[in-house]
């Protein structure tokens, strides 16, 4: 299938690529889909199973119903709710047409959505269809797997390398169509201008490790819808080179214009620090307080030298004082020593 364009807009929010090949496969059993809803815009990603026709049609059924309940959705519904009851119309609806039609049970297909709103970008998913939210060169989101493997990888069993190469890397442990209660995972982003979101099947993410996909995803020198296609084409040429069989691939890439109006929360590490800053500001002004109440300025030195000034004045006079009424108290002994000395003569 040829990259189609989802959309495009210079004046709006976010430009918008996608695309999907039968990779080595007899058929293609990946299909996505978007769309302008009153909740925002909502691309859809789904990896059909089952085998034969089955896969196509249960992936199909997901993209359809997904995007028709969301369009249907109460305006005065959450966003994360609306995902939610979206996905499980699609499992009913899967599960209702596998019960019709014996040549179809057992079909299921995974189910990747991102609902793109001027508040946040929602994501909901079931299954190892991904989702990645890629910021400058870096990611910063990516939604973990429901497979065997990543089990494993949660429990520090094994690492997400060893998962990618592992035989058992194809088995789920959720998918639409397994049974009438699905579990899915939600979640609400913080967007920047430049973000890049990345909905891609195992047929593109399990081909290669994952620094490689987020720098060819993370490339700003290319045009988004060469990206996309150049991604698909990379994939497509090694899986030919190395004997071909690969699997179908199917991405989309959304990239923002804008930044959402939900802002980004604080990582724990970003909160010590700021904490730290605090204190040391804090400290940084007490000490300063202390030093500058320490520290005489001029115009106290200029006060005190006054009180010198006074004190020594006062002193003097006191002494000039002291030493007139010595020199009285010397002329009057000298008076009374000659009256005496006069007194006796006679």
């Amino acid at each position: 299938m040829e990259l189609i364009t989802l959309h495009r807009n210079d004046e709006d929010q976010f430009t918008a690529f996608g695309e999907s090949r039968i990779g080595g496969r007899k058929d293609n059993q990946d299909t996505f889909g978007a769309q302008h809803t009153e909740f925002g815009f909502v691309v859809t990603v789904c990896d059909g199973m089952g085998g034969g026709p089955g896969g196509k049609t249960a992936s199909s059924i997901a993209v359809h119903e997904i995007i028709a309940s969301i369009s249907e959705a109460g305006i005065q519904e959450e966003s994360k709710n609306i995902l939610i009851k979206a996905i499980r119309r699609a499992n009913m609806a899967i599960i209702t047409a596998g019960n019709e039609q014996p040549s179809l049970r057992g079909m299921g297909t995974t189910a990747t959505v991102l609902l793109l709103t001027d508040r946040a970008a929602y994501v909901a998913h079931v299954g190892d269809t991904r989702v990645y939210q890629v910021r400058g060169h870096r990611k910063v989101f990516r939604t973990s797997d429901h497979s065997m493997v990543f089990d494993l990888v949660r429990q520090g069993v094994i690492t997400e390398e060893q998962a990618r190469l592992s035989a058992q890397s194809n088995v789920i442990t959720r998918a639409l169509g397994m049974k009438p209660d699905v579990e899915v995972d939600i979640a609400e982003l913080p967007y920047q201008r430049g973000d890049r979101f990345l909905l891609s099947t195992d047929g593109v993410h399990g081909t290669m490790p994952e620094p490689e996909l987020v720098r060819m995803v993370a490339n700003h020198k290319t045009a988004l819808g060469a990206v996309v296609d150049d991604i698909a084409t990379t994939i497509d040429n090694n899986g030919r080179e190395n004997g071909g069989g690969h699997d179908n691939l199917t991405l989309a890439i959304v990239e923002t214009k804008k930044n959402s109006k939900l802002q980004p929360k604080m990582t724990q590490f970003t909160k010590y620090l700021l904490l730290t800053l605090l204190l040391l500001c804090t400290f940084s002004i007490a000490a300063n307080m202390y030093q500058y109440r320490s520290k005489k300025t001029p115009e106290d030195f200029l006060v005190e030298m006054d009180s010198l000034q006074h004190r020594e004045s006062v002193l003097q006079d006191s002494v000039r004082h002291l030493n007139d009424s010595l020199e009285k108290v010397s002329g009057q002994l000298k008076a009374i020593g000659d009256l005496i000395q006069g007194t006796t003569k006679k």
